[in-house]
């Protein structure tokens, strides 16, 4: 999100047309394999793992099955809150945009996660918009059933309150990078805050993410991010791969971090 070749600018496409759909709002019949993956990545989600079989079929039931397209708009900013989205495979891009055309990457929901929690509980308008990073394939649980069924499980209100500060400390750090980080910190801090957020393994690390995205989660032009990136990937810091970032060691980006880079310049 190798190098050895000369300066190959490492980029998916995101400039090219994006096809716009949005979630179908009717009830349609959920394929057997596809309730499977839904009942496994409830069983794996530390909000859900603790319910009872019948209670997690019974969740399961309520939901609606959708496959999307790259660019898909699940929801945008002021529609309803009004459902709670797991997603089984691809990424979802969770962002905020401008009227001048400016955005801001908050989060990438990633297979195995939900999302959509916030406005889902109060009942008022989404604050972000979501898109479909990749292909998709989600599960939506609508609000009108979802919130009776947190009244029948007390301690699935427990585990959504931890959720929700999982969020708010997420967003929390971000906003401390962009404010007291100069460019290099800031990516440093994003990518090993990806990284651990995966929980991928140590020489593997690799992070599905473009560079436009990136610079959209840190507050950093593009060619910022690429002149960056392959000043570490020739340090064999990082590895740049079509679409992703693969972290090779750790400890040097931690280091910048802790030790606050002097300047903007190349490290």
């Amino acid at each position: 999100m190798a190098l050895s070749q000369p300066a190959p600018s490492v980029d998916d496409g995101l400039n090219d047309q994006m096809v716009v759909t949005s979630v179908p709002q009717e009830q349609k019949a959920v394929p057997r394999s596809a309730a499977s993956s839904l009942v496994a990545v409830l069983r794996k989600h530390s909000m859900f793992c603790g319910l009872d079989p019948e209670a997690l079929d019974q969740l399961c039931r309520y939901a609606r099955h959708s496959t999307l397209k790259r660019g898909a708009t699940i929801f945008s900013k002021g529609d309803p809150g009004n459902s709670l989205i797991a997603v089984i495979s691809g990424t979802v891009k969770i962002s905020i945009s401008s009227a001048d055309g400016r955005s801001a990457i908050l989060n990438l929901i990633g297979a195995g996660e939900i999302f959509g929690e916030v406005a889902l509980l109060d009942g008022l308008a989404r604050t972000t918009d979501a898109i479909a990073s990749t292909n998709c394939e989600i599960f939506v649980i609508d609000r009108r059933e979802f919130i009776p069924f947190v009244r029948s499980q007390p301690a699935l209100a427990m585990k959504l309150i931890e959720l929700l500060c999982t969020r708010v400390r997420w967003t929390s750090n971000q906003v401390e990078e962009v404010i007291l980080q100069n460019l290099p910190g800031r990516l440093a801090s994003a990518l090993i805050r990806l990284t651990d957020k995966y929980k991928l393994a140590p020489g593997g690390r690799s992070i599905a993410i473009t560079q436009q995205e990136i610079s959209e989660m840190v507050g950093m032009t593009r060619e910022s991010i690429n002149k960056q990136l392959r000043a570490w990937a020739a340090r064999n810091w990082v590895r740049l791969e079509h679409g992703a970032i693969v972290v090779l060691k750790v400890e040097p980006l931690q280091a910048l971090i802790e030790a606050g880079a002097a300047n903007d310049g190349d490290f």
